[in-house]
């Protein structure tokens, strides 16, 4: 029976949903429905091919897959079901010499999480694997613990967990409306398969409808970037003799993967020229169906398939699948709360949705009941993708390009080319000009480096390996006028948010770790911790004016600082936010000379110190300049609203001897200066005093968010700068740090060349008892240890003299 009130309704009877439900309910919230409008995995879950893999390309996402292993291992036990659970291992080949070193790569990380994994030759991959040919196969990593399940037999599974611990679940109904009061979710409206009407009174509504997540996000008038796509596999006849049960083997350089099945094998892979399906909306009644076979599209799949698995020329297909599933822009899931308080969304599940389906549920159950999950999942939060993907062409094109791509190499660097350009600076016209090679964050073309600048550097600098993949020598060039002259960024892709009204104040000092009341014109960096005294935004706050200021952050987290804004804001309209990143370019002019340049340019004495801001023109442009860097020199970000921006950096340029800069500069000089990173050396489970950042932290003002947490925590880590012997090895992120005795004690969070201090250089947390300068380490690139020793920050202008300058 159909309950009048629940306190969540978990909508999709998926393995998903029903993972959620299960989770939610261990959690305490045993009084949660989920709904299914047909049966139990009848969406795209029954029609998974079931491979299991643990290693991930973030964090967050490999530790969900290896508590999903965790869970489904123990199902049995739980529930008295079998999951069909095959836990035999997962082999994934190297063809090619770039596929190798990927998988050494992945080793090293591979040591971090304590999972086992071992790179085999060719030889040992075919006895763990018989079937498999040898040819072009350099090497393979075997993971003992990956496997392979069936869906329907893991749902049910959960599906039963979530009962014996006071879960309810409804088939055959379907959700037709979600109500809201006061803009939050109220209720769900149902109708069951005899046509009778239903609502249920609810605080929470999970999303977890896979394929038809937007359909009911649209109910509430949120637009969820999901495109379904048809995947194809097929499973043969068994083999003569029939094949025992092997390890999953993945091969992607060929494109396909590969395990057995009551002595056959299935086949499958990600082809060139995925297939998009039902852009105008799913069918009505589209139960436990396939889409037709397309075996044209298959065709080099099944080329490739033979050529590692010979028999298979000769296998008889027993059962051809052409499922559609839920793809996003990146193939990575969508998780976490909208715009619309108490609607979440757990959709997304890209061909990985089974193997992440106990992680996911964890995630979610914890996120909702406690208000933060154990993990930070920024990789994953529906808040990473801004408003552009509320098209459907935009979300067509980048989730093409990243289905077409599912099995590249990932280089570091690398840009994806869909949808571009898009966002564009005022001065992009300028940047062409200078023959800039072009990044995309968040939508925006920003400036990597310019071309016309590589004949002055060296290109013997290099990087060795993937590191020099996406370089060029302009790059050091660029750093080095921000050091000994004067460079000029574009960084008006800033995510820039204004909060005013009278409750301004008192909900920024609520907020916020640093003081913010201070002069208007003053500039505090600070960060917003959440209740556990992570970092959940690294920011800058301008007091513009008592009841006014402007919050300045990354460019792809201005939506996730606006929805945690927005989610503590007071409900009295005391408190505006705006989003107004669009409104205002920004220029920045860092380096020794940037005084002798700007100076001539205004009639304002340029005699106001660090982290402070007036109003001033620039040649013929209202500006708003900010003495503030990231980059450790003295200089102005210079705001002026967009339609200006373009006569600005003529104005700058015109003044001459600037040298035009971009962000691999940038981060190349943040690294000298020991600048913190969000979402790479912060997130949310790391808190300010382990990063380093206790001076941005004020105790004594008085109560804020994680306040509490912060003083009673333990700090058992702390985030150092290490320096690696070798200048050319370049840490790329996710590497393990060992101590001199062999004991891994970390991993890399981002590294890089600084220029002027002639270093590769590697922020890394480490235990207490290793962060002392001195402190001889070694950081694995690309299998080779390579030794490094922590070193005191900053390495450049330990004193910060030449940003007071």
């Amino acid at each position: 029976m159909i309950p009048e009130r629940a306190r969540a309704v978990v909508v999709g009877g998926g393995v998903v949903g029903c993972s959620t439900l299960y989770h939610l309910a261990k959690l305490g919230w045993t009084d949660s429905v989920l709904l299914e409008q047909f049966q139990l995995t009848h969406g795209s879950t029954w029609h998974s091919a079931g491979l299991v893999g643990q290693l991930r390309s973030s964090i967050s996402l490999t530790r969900m897959m290896q508590y999903s292993v965790g869970l489904y291992a123990e199902l049995q036990a739980l529930t008295g079901n079998d999951p069909g659970w095959h836990q035999l291992g997962g082999l994934r080949l190297a063809s090619s010499q770039p596929r190798l070193e990927e998988i050494r790569r992945q080793a090293a990380w591979a040591k971090t999480f304590g999972l086992p994994m071992e790179i085999v030759s060719a030889e040992e991959a075919q006895e763990r694997f018989p079937p498999m040919s040898t040819e072009g196969v350099l090497a393979a990593a075997f993971i003992p613990e990956d496997g392979y399940l069936d869906p329907s037999q893991l749902t049910f599974s959960l599906a039963d967990a979530a009962r014996r611990v006071g879960a309810q679940i409804e088939t055959r109904v379907r959700v037709t409306g979600v109500e809201t009061r006061d803009g939050r979710v109220s209720a769900v409206e149902t109708v069951g398969a005899d046509g009778e009407k239903g609502r249920i009174e609810c605080e929470v509504v999970v999303n977890a409808a896979g394929m038809y997540a937007p359909e009911l996000a649209r109910m509430v008038g949120v637009h969820l970037p999901i495109i379904p796509y048809g995947h194809q596999y097929l499973i043969t006849e068994p083999f003569d003799p029939p094949l025992e049960p092997l390890p999953t083997l993945r091969d992607p350089d060929n494109l396909v993967y590969f395990r057995t099945e009551v002595g056959g094998l299935v086949m499958g892979g990600y082809e060139r020229k995925p297939a998009p399906w039902a852009l105008d909306g799913i069918p009505e009644g589209f139960e436990a169906k396939l889409l037709p076979a397309e075996w044209d599209r298959m065709e080099e799949l099944f080329s490739n398939a033979i050529r590692r698995v010979p028999a298979m020329e000769n296998a008889e297909v027993k059962m051809f699948f052409n499922g559609p599933e839920a793809f996003t822009p990146d193939a990575d899931f969508l998780l976490g709360e909208t715009d619309v308080p108490g609607f979440w969304v757990a959709s997304g599940g890209c061909a990985h949705g089974l193997a992440g389906a106990g992680g996911i549920g964890k995630v979610m159950g914890e996120w909702i009941v406690d208000g933060r999950p154990e993990w930070d999942v920024w990789p994953l939060d529906i808040r990473r993708f801004g408003r552009q993907y509320t098209s459907q062409a935009y979300t067509l094109a980048r989730s093409y390009e990243a289905l077409s791509q599912y099995y590249d190499i990932k280089y570091p660097g690398e840009e994806k080319l869909a949808g571009r350009p898009l966002r564009v600076s005022p001065v992009y016209a300028r940047h062409r000009e200078l023959g800039a090679a072009f990044g995309e964050k968040g939508g925006w073309e920003r400036v990597n480096w310019y071309e016309s600048n590589a004949a002055g550097g060296d290109e013997s600098l290099r990087p060795r390996g993937w590191a020099g993949e996406n370089w060029s020598p302009a790059i050091e060039v660029e750093a080095r006028a921000a050091r000994e002259s004067v460079a000029l960024f574009d960084q008006s892709s800033f995510s820039k948010l204004e909060v005013l009204g009278p409750g301004a104040l008192a909900f920024l000092e609520r907020l916020c770790a640093n003081r913010i009341d201070r002069p208007v014109g003053t500039i505090v960096y600070t960060q917003l911790l959440n209740a556990r005294g992570g970092i959940e935004a690294d920011l800058s706050v301008t007091r513009r004016a008592g009841d006014r200021f402007l919050l300045v952050t990354g460019t792809a987290f201005g939506n996730h600082d606006r929805a945690w804004l927005e989610r503590n804001a007071p409900r009295d309209g005391s408190v505006y936010v705006n989003d107004i990143t669009s409104a205002y370019a920004c220029l920045c002019l860092w380096g020794p000379r940037a005084r002798d340049v700007l100076q001539p340019l205004t009639r304002t004495p340029l005699d106001f110190g660090y982290m402070s801001s007036r109003e001033i023109s620039v040649g013929n442009v209202p500006v708003t300049a900010s003495r503030v860097t990231y980059v450790g020199e003295l200089g102005w970000e210079l705001y002026c609203p967009a339609e200006y921006g373009l006569q600005l950096w003529d104005t700058l340029v015109a003044a001459g001897g600037v040298t035009p800069g971009g962000y691999r500069a940038i981060d190349a000089l943040r690294l000298e200066k020991g600048y913190r990173a969000w979402a790479s050396d912060l997130n949310a489970e790391t808190t300010p005093d382990e990063a380093g950042l206790a001076f941005a932290v004020k105790r004594d003002k008085g109560e804020f968010i994680g306040r509490d947490a912060l003083c009673e925590r333990e700090q058992k880590q702390k985030l150092v700068c290490v320096v690696l012997e070798d200048p050319r090895a370049i840490a790329l992120g996710s590497e393990p740090v060992r101590t001199a005795d062999g004991v891994i004690v970390g991993r890399v969070t981002s590294g890089g060349y600084g220029y002027a201090v002639a270093a590769s250089i590697a922020f890394a947390y480490v235990p207490l008892a290793y962060g002392e300068p001195g402190t001889p380490l070694a950081v694995d690139i690309f299998g080779d240890w390579v030794n490094a020793e922590v070193r005191a920050e900053p390495l450049y202008d330990p004193k910060g003299e030449r940003i007071r300058a």
